[in-house]
């Protein structure tokens, strides 16, 4: 006869049920789960509850008894009533984003995906960021939803790759989430520590002091990614030399009055230099190269402290 009732967990979190499933669970039926619900099935007889194995979902159908049973997500069960009995938990579904990695990297996954390295990936991950970022410029929420999940994806896989590692370069997904859930928590003492309320320039204050003693950087420079745009590169090198007190380059006359005006102008630049056979990137990213020297000079100067006398 059909199911009386098939109730969907989370074979990713076996130990944890919603509302829906405790309640399906203490009607007084038998309670048997298809293979896709062993965990969950195990869980539950360790804590005392009478759990039936199937050896498939079409044997939930053969019993002669009404039955609840626990299936996966996908399971084909003919139920009566079917019931979403996974916890409600913000973030449960990424334990599934590193199930699936791990089974896409595992011997029977996809070949593809076991031969991938950091260094095969990490154009994906520059990609798939730019990609995000050009759907949160449009305020395309359906294409800002599907391409974050590629950041995400290429997040999971790196630690999937690094999980696989020798010694001494090994992590996991946990650890990555772990230290960030640690540098958090310690940049924003006014809301997990005993700090007072603060306001928006106190916070991106305090959180430049935390940041300045963990990394306990020589130079402005280090910690500022080379390989974004020469134009994104130069401006955080100069608001990062401007609040260490290290020269900042003479500002140009700026006649242009708004932003749009500004551009057309670069724009115009862009184009006066593609007539001359020049590439405004390459230019712009070789001078704030040599800014970035310079920096470096100025702040191991510095940290030398005045010649004596």
């Amino acid at each position: 006869m059909p199911v009386a009732l098939a109730v969907t967990v989370a074979p990713s979190l076996p130990g944890l049920l919603g509302p829906a499933a405790w309640q399906a669970l203490t009607r007084g039926r038998p309670v048997v789960a298809t293979p896709g619900a062993a965990a969950t099935a195990a869980a539950l007889r360790a804590a005392g509850w009478r759990v039936e194995d199937l050896p498939d979902a079409g044997a939930a159908a053969d019993r002669p008894d009404e039955v609840v049973a626990l299936v996966a997500p996908g399971d084909d069960v003919a139920a009566a009533e079917v019931v979403d009995g996974r916890p409600a938990l913000p973030g449960a579904r990424l334990l599934d984003v590193v199930a699936v990695m791990d089974r896409l990297r595992s011997p029977g996954g996809c070949p593809w995906d076991a031969e991938q390295t950091h260094a095969s990936l990490r154009g994906y991950l520059l990609e798939e960021a730019h990609e995000a970022y050009d759907a949160i410029v449009d305020d395309d929420p359906v294409a800002m939803r599907e391409e974050l999940g590629d950041v995400l994806l290429q997040v999971v896989f790196h630690a999937r790759v690094a999980a696989e590692a020798g010694p001494g370069r090994r992590f996991a997904i946990d650890d990555v989430a772990e230290d960030l859930v640690d540098k958090l928590v310690r940049r924003h003492p006014h809301v997990f520590g005993d700090v007072g309320p603060r306001d928006v320039a106190q916070v991106e204050a305090g959180w430049e002091e935390i940041k300045k003693a963990e990394k306990q950087r020589r130079s402005p420079t280090e910690g500022v990614s080379r390989s974004q745009p020469a134009a994104a590169w130069g401006a955080a090198l100069v608001r990062r030399a401007g609040r260490a007190g290290l020269p900042v380059p003479e500002p140009a006359q700026l006649s242009a009055r708004s932003p749009e005006e500004l551009g057309e102008r670069l724009l115009a630049v862009v184009g006066a230099a593609a007539q001359r056979g020049w590439d405004v990137e390459d230019a712009l990213r070789e001078a704030v190269r040599r800014y970035a020297g310079e920096l470096d000079a100025a702040a191991a100067e510095r940290a030398e402290g005045p010649a004596p006398h």
